[in-house]
C-alpha cells in the first residue's frame, strides 16, 4: 500500500451570509427508501503534473472556496440526518453551522497503474475516500477528500449519503462545483447548470397522506438487516463495450428477435443490449444456486421526466426495476436474448404503466428477492450522467470510479472515455472471478463479428 500523508483535515462551510430560507428538510418515501443503506462513493482522477507544494498554494484553496460557494445552492449536502426516535420520522436539518469535512493529503502511490483498466485492489480506492462520522443521531451527510500524487495527478473522492441525493442530483453538484472552480466563482453559474429545486413539496404531492413513506419505514426494521458491511478482498476492473460493439450486439439482437417471428416488441437500445450482454457474462461466474433458479438484474429508473417534476429536482427520484430471468436459460447459446428481453419488458412496463408502480411493495418486494437465495445482479450510475465531462478547470478525468460497488455486489455503468457512444462497465471481483470473466467476456464480443 501507498504512503498517505494528511496536510489538512479541515471543514468548508457555506459562504458568509447565506440566507437560512428553511431549517429543516423532510425525506419523501424515495429518500427512505435509502435509509441504512452503505454510504455512495465516487472518485474523480485528473493530470497534475506539479509538486505538492504546487497544490496546496493554487489548487486547494480554490478547490475549498468553490465548494463553499456551490454548498449554498446545494445546501442539504452540508447538513445532517437526524433520526429520532419512532414513530417520528427521520429529516434533514439544515443550520448556519453546518459544514462538509474536507480531507487533503499526499501520496507516494502509482497514479498510472489507479487510472487502468486492469486488475487493482479495493484497497487501493478506499484510501482515496473519506469516512462519513457514524454518530448515533445526527450522520453527517458528505464528506471530500482530495489526494495528489505529485508529479503525476489529482484524486476527488466524495462520500455521501444516498438519503440525501441519487446519482443524478450529485453528479449534477459536482459539475456545478467543477464550473464554479474552472471559472474561480463565476457567478454566470445558473446560466450554465441550472440551479437544483430541493422542494421536496413536488413529491409528496405523490404521497400526500404519507402512506408509502410510512410503509417504507416500517419495512426498513427488516431491510436494514440485509446490509453488508463487511470489507470485501477483490479485484477493481473496468471492461470497456466500444461504440462499435454496441452496434454488433443490437443488430444481433434485432435479428435473432426478427428470426423467432415473435410478436413480442423489445427496445434494442444501448443501455438493454450491453446490460444483458454483462447479466449473461456474469451468470457464468454464479456457481451456486440450481439451473431454474431465477437471477435477476436490479436497474433503476429515473423518475423525474414521469411524474413532471423539474429536471434539476434535488433529491432521490429512482424506481427499482427488476428484470428476472432463469439461470438455465441465460445460460443457453441465445442467452443475450433472454436478457434483452427480460430487461426490455421491464423498460416497457416502465412507459406504458408510469411511474410508482405499486410502489408501496417496493422495499417488500426487493427484500423478497434478496432473501429468497435468487441470484441479484444490481446497476449503478448510468451513461447519461456525463461524468467524463467534469473539468475542475484542469481537463477531463482520466478516469472516474463509483468505489462502494466494491461492497455492494454491484456494477456500475458510464460512458467510455475514450470512444463516443461506448459504454464502460466497472467491477469488482475476486481473482479467480476475474480470470473467467475477462475469457468470457472477450470470447463473447469475438463470436458477434
Amino acid at each position: 500500500m501507498a504512503a498517505m500523508r494528511i496536510i489538512e483535515d479541515s471543514a468548508v462551510f457555506r459562504p458568509h451570509g447565506w440566507v437560512l430560507k428553511i431549517s429543516t428538510l423532510p425525506l419523501t418515501f424515495f429518500d427512505i427508501h435509502w435509509l441504512g443503506s452503505l454510504p455512495m462513493q465516487r472518485l474523480f482522477f485528473y493530470d497534475f503534473p506539479h509538486t505538492c507544494s504546487h497544490f496546496i498554494q493554487t489548487l486547494l484553496p480554490n478547490l475549498k472556496s468553490s465548494l463553499s460557494l456551490a454548498l449554498q445552492h446545494f445546501f442539504p449536502l452540508a447538513g445532517n440526518l437526524v433520526l429520532p426516535p419512532p414513530p417520528q420520522m427521520p429529516y434533514i436539518r439544515i443550520g448556519h453551522g453546518d459544514s462538509v469535512r474536507f480531507i487533503a493529503k499526499e501520496s507516494t502511490g502509482d497514479f498510472g497503474h489507479l487510472i487502468g483498466d486492469h486488475a487493482r485492489h479495493s484497497e487501493e480506492f478506499q484510501a482515496l475516500l473519506p469516512k462519513l462520522k457514524n454518530m448515533e443521531k445526527l450522520k453527517p451527510l458528505m464528506a471530500v477528500q482530495a489526494t495528489v500524487f505529485p508529479g503525476a495527478g489529482i484524486a476527488l473522492g466524495v462520500t455521501f449519503n444516498h438519503v440525501v441525493a441519487d446519482g443524478r442530483a450529485f453528479i449534477h453538484f459536482v459539475k456545478s462545483w467543477a464550473f464554479l472552480n474552472a471559472s474561480q466563482g463565476d457567478s454566470s453559474l445558473v446560466n450554465k447548470y441550472p440551479l437544483p429545486d430541493c422542494n421536496r413539496d413536488l413529491i409528496k404531492e405523490r404521497d400526500p397522506q404519507e402512506l408509502i413513506a410510512a410503509k417504507f419505514m416500517k419495512d426498513k426494521w427488516d431491510w436494514d438487516d440485509l446490509v453488508s458491511t463487511t470489507p470485501t478482498n477483490k479485484l477493481r476492473l473496468t471492461f470497456v463495450i466500444k461504440r462499435s460493439q454496441v452496434e454488433l450486439l443490437k443488430n444481433w439482437v434485432s435479428r435473432k428477435l426478427m428470426e423467432e417471428n415473435g410478436s413480442e416488441k423489445i427496445r434494442v437500445s444501448t443501455f438493454v443490449v450491453t446490460c444483458a450482454y454483462m447479466w449473461v457474462c456474469l451468470n457464468k461466474l454464479q456457481e451456486n444456486g440450481s439451473d431454474d433458479c431465477l437471477c435477476h438484474l436490479l436497474f433503476l429508473a429515473d423518475c423525474r421526466r414521469r411524474l413532471k417534476l423539474p429536471e434539476t429536482y434535488f433529491g432521490n427520484c429512482l424506481e427499482p426495476c427488476f428484470a428476472a430471468a432463469k439461470k438455465n436459460e441465460l445460460a443457453k447459446e441465445n442467452g443475450i436474448i433472454v436478457a434483452a428481453k427480460a430487461i426490455g419488458r421491464e423498460v416497457t412496463e416502465l412507459e406504458e404503466l408510469g411511474a410508482l408502480r405499486e410502489a408501496e411493495k417496493w422495499l417488500s418486494k426487493s427484500e423478497e428477492r434478496f432473501k429468497s437465495g435468487n441470484q441479484v445482479i444490481s446497476i449503478a450510475a448510468s451513461p447519461r450522467f456525463g461524468v467524463y465531462e467534469i473539468d475542475f478547470g484542469w481537463g477531463k478525468p482520466r478516469k472516474t470510479e463509483v468505489a462502494h460497488i466494491d461492497s455492494m455486489g454491484s456494477i456500475s455503468m458510464a460512458e467510455s472515455r475514450d470512444d463516443d457512444g461506448g459504454v464502460e462497465f466497472g467491477l469488482a471481483l475476486s481473482q479467480d472471478e476475474f480470470n473467467r470473466f475477462d475469457a468470457v467476456f472477450l470470447r463473447g464480443l469475438q463470436q458477434l463479428h
